[in-house]
C-alpha cells in the first residue's frame, strides 16, 4: 500500500510519499545518468520490452530490489512522481494477461521521469505508454499473483497533477491546493464511481489514511511538517494493530496483519521551492518513525550502497537491511523504544533542515546514530508487548529473511 501527498504553499511546492510493500522487500536508492540512445533501441522493463526513447534524463529512484521501475523518484528537470496501488472492479478479468508489453505502475514512474521535462509532460508520457502497452504483471516478488492498477501524483515547481488508472483507462485532476493526497483508492469522483473496488479498498484502509494525509498536506509549510506526516501512527502513541491488516490504518504502516501484511519500506520528501537547487529528503530505509531523513540531490550521486541490488535476505552490506535490526527491535515495544532516541532523531533533522549538510556526511551521521540506538535497545532488553498474532507474523518474516534481531548488533 502507500500514501502520497503534495502541498502547494505560498513559498512553493512540497511532495511526500511512504512506499508500503512486503516487509522483506529491500528498497534502495539508485542514481541513473542521462543517456542518448540509438534509434531502434529496445528497453527491458520489469516484465516487458518496449521501444527506448532517444534521450533519457538523469534520475534518482527508490527501487524495490527486484524490479526495473521505482516506487518514487525525481529527475534532473525538477519532476517528482509517486505511485499508489489502486484496486479496480474487473481489472484482472478485462486486462490481457498475456500481453507481451504490459507495464507495472512502478515502470511508468521511472519512464515518466526519464522522458519528461515537466509534470505536465510526464503525465502525457505515462498516459501514452498506458494506452499503447497497458498495465499488468505481478506487483510482488513474495506474492506473484498479486496485481493492481496504479494512481500517481506528478509534481514540479509549478504544481501537481493526480493521474488515476483502471487498466488502460485513466483520468486526471490538476491539484489546486493547498494540499492533496492519494492512498490506495481512486479519488477522482466520476472515475472512482465507475471503477473502484470498495471491498479491497476497505481492507487497505485507504479512506482512513487519506483523511489523515490530506489534512497533513493542507497544513504543511516545511519539509519537517511532511516528515512528521509520514511518521503518523494515528491518534495512538504507536502502531494500532489489527488482525486484518496489521498497522495499516495510519500512514506509517507496520506489517502484522493476517489478511494483508504490508510495511512502509521507504520514505521521501521533496522540496521543489528552488528549481535550481531542488532538495530531496530520503530515508533509504523502512519505517520513517525509526529512520532519519537525509538530504540528497539528483545532480549529486552518492555511493550509499554496494553496486549490485540486495534481495529479500538480510545482508549487512546494505543500509536498508542494517536498519531492519533497529526497526524490528523497536516494534516489540514501539512507544518505549522510540522514546529512547526520537528526541535525538528530531534534533538531528531540525539542524539539517535549517542548514543541510552534504549528503554523504548526513548518511554517515545517520548510520552512527542508528548504531548507537540499536546497541542501547539491545542492552535495555524491553519486553515484546505486541499481540500474539503480530509476534507470530514477524517471527515468520524474520525467519524468511535469515535475520535474528537479538544477535545483529
Amino acid at each position: 500500500m502507500c500514501d502520497t501527498m503534495v502541498s502547494l504553499t505560498g513559498d512553493g511546492v512540497f511532495f511526500a510519499k511512504n512506499s508500503d510493500r512486503d516487509p522483506n522487500e529491500a528498497q534502495v536508492l539508485r542514481w541513473y545518468d542521462d543517456q542518448e540512445h540509438e534509434p531502434g533501441t529496445r528497453l527491458r522493463c520489469t516484465w516487458s520490452e518496449i521501444p527506448q526513447a532517444q534521450r533519457t534524463h538523469r534520475v534518482l529512484l527508490s527501487q524495490p530490489w527486484w524490479m526495473w521501475g521505482a516506487e518514487m523518484g525525481a529527475n534532473d528537470q525538477g519532476v517528482v512522481i509517486g505511485n499508489e496501488a489502486v484496486f479496480t472492479r474487473g481489472a484482472r478479468e478485462k486486462r490481457d494477461e498475456d500481453a507481451p508489453s504490459r507495464l507495472l505502475g512502478m515502470d511508468l514512474v521511472r519512464l515518466g521521469l526519464e522522458r519528461a521535462t515537466s509534470a505536465h509532460e510526464a503525465v502525457g508520457v505515462i498516459v501514452a505508454l498506458l494506452e499503447e502497452h497497458g498495465q499488468g504483471g505481478s506487483c510482488s516478488h513474495e506474492h506473484p499473483r498479486f496485481t493492481y492498477d496504479s494512481s500517481f501524483i506528478v509534481a514540479d515547481e509549478l504544481g501537481a497533477v493526480v493521474l488515476e488508472t483502471a487498466g488502460r483507462r485513466w483520468a486526471t485532476e490538476r491539484v489546486v491546493g493547498p494540499g492533496r493526497s492519494i492512498s490506495n483508492g481512486l479519488t477522482i469522483p466520476d472515475f472512482a464511481r465507475k471503477h473502484a473496488d470498495p471491498v479491497r479498498g476497505r481492507v487497505a484502509a485507504c479512506a482512513t489514511r487519506r483523511a489523515r494525509t490530506e489534512a497533513s498536506a493542507v497544513a504543511a509549510r516545511t519539509p519537517a511538517d511532511l516528515m512528521a506526516a509520514l511518521r503518523d501512527h494515528g491518534d495512538a502513541a504507536g502502531p494500532v494493530w489489527s488482525p486484518v491488516n496489521g498497522a495499516l490504518s495510519a500512514p506509517c504502516a507496520h506489517a502484522g496483519g493476517i489478511v494483508t501484511s504490508t510495511q512502509t519500506t521507504a520514505s521521501w520528501v521533496a522540496d521543489l521551492r528552488y528549481p535550481s537547487d531542488v532538495l530531496h529528503w530520503v530515508t533509504g530505509t523502512s519505517a520513517p518513525c525509526t529512520s532519519v531523513f537525509k538530504p540528497v540531490q539528483v545532480t549529486n550521486p552518492l555511493d550509499v550502497d554496494p553496486g549490485p541490488m540486495p534481495d529479500n535476505h538480510f545482508d549487512v552490506a546494505y543500509r536498508w537491511w542494517r536498519h531492519e535490526r533497529l526497526h524490528r527491535l523497536v516494534l516489540r515495544d514501539h512507544p518505549a523504544s522510540l522514546a529512547r532516541f526520537a528526541a535525538e532523531r528530531d534534533r538531528l533533522e531540525a539542524r539539517w533542515v535549517a542548514d543541510p549538510p552534504a549528503g554523504a556526511e548526513a548518511f554517515g551521521l545517520a548510520d552512527e546514530a542508528e548504531t548507537r540506538w540499536l546497541a542501547d535497545l539491545l542492552a535495555a532488553g524491553l519486553p515484546d508487548r505486541r499481540p500474539s498474532w503480530v509476534r507470530r507474523e514477524w517471527r515468520g518474516t524474520d525467519r524468511a529473511a535469515d535475520l535474528d534481531v537479538e544477535v545483529a548488533a
